[in-house]
């Protein structure tokens, strides 16, 4: 079992990432994706994305107890960028493909819940100062169920982020955009799709 002194220890880099790094990384990405989508599923949608990076450093804690120090090399490599790039680049496909909201029904919602899940878990593999702490952590505990806790400690930290007001708060903007023109939604939402596929290209550049 990990120490409680561990578990802190991991919260509080968790924290430190998402007050500080967390919105500025994320920001382009799901400010993005809100503004297009609007109010009405902003706050679901900040939800899924804060789920998906808890289940990103969850399993890259437990990656890094069971394979040490090799993951954080491997994250260093350049293959978190193509992951991200990727994932951006699903996410603006879905802007210009997905229904209509009038048209979508109970299925095609879900389907627009997977976009920022798969954003918000590859955006987590980002390195940096605070995940690189964590895999020499969880890496030193030698154990994969020590490891996923001290990431799921880290991921609850991260949580704690401002992304939780600006994102709801950008959705609403897009909804009053859209209320004040007609028409101007489906402007916003293929320029939304454009800025994310553009964001994922240069992604894969980076990680190329």
């Amino acid at each position: 079992m990990p120490d409680t002194a561990g578990l802190v220890s991991a919260w509080l880099l968790g924290a430190s990432l998402g007050l500080t790094a967390c919105t500025v990384t994320c920001l382009p990405f799901m400010g993005t994706w809100v503004l297009a989508r609007g109010g009405a599923s902003a706050l679901a949608d900040t939800g899924v994305f804060l789920a998906g990076r808890l289940a990103a450093y969850t399993a890259l804690g437990l990656a890094a107890g069971a394979a040490g120090a090799w993951l954080a090399k491997v994250l260093a490599g350049g293959s978190g960028n193509l992951v991200i790039g990727g994932a951006s680049l699903a996410a603006g496909l879905w802007l210009l493909l997905g229904p209509a909201p009038q048209r979508a029904c109970a299925a095609a919602r879900a389907g627009g819940q997977m976009p920022p899940f798969a954003l918000g878990f590859s955006l987590s593999l980002v390195p940096c100062a605070p995940l690189a702490s964590l895999l020499a952590f969880a890496a030193q505990a030698g154990s994969p169920g020590q490891g996923a806790a001290y990431g799921l400690a880290f991921g609850l930290g991260a949580a704690l982020t401002p992304l939780l007001i600006l994102l709801p708060l950008l959705g609403r903007f897009g909804e009053q955009l859209r209320r004040g023109r007609a028409g101007l939604g489906v402007w916003l939402k293929r320029g939304a799709a454009l800025v994310l596929v553009t964001l994922g290209l240069h992604r894969i550049w980076l990680g190329i």
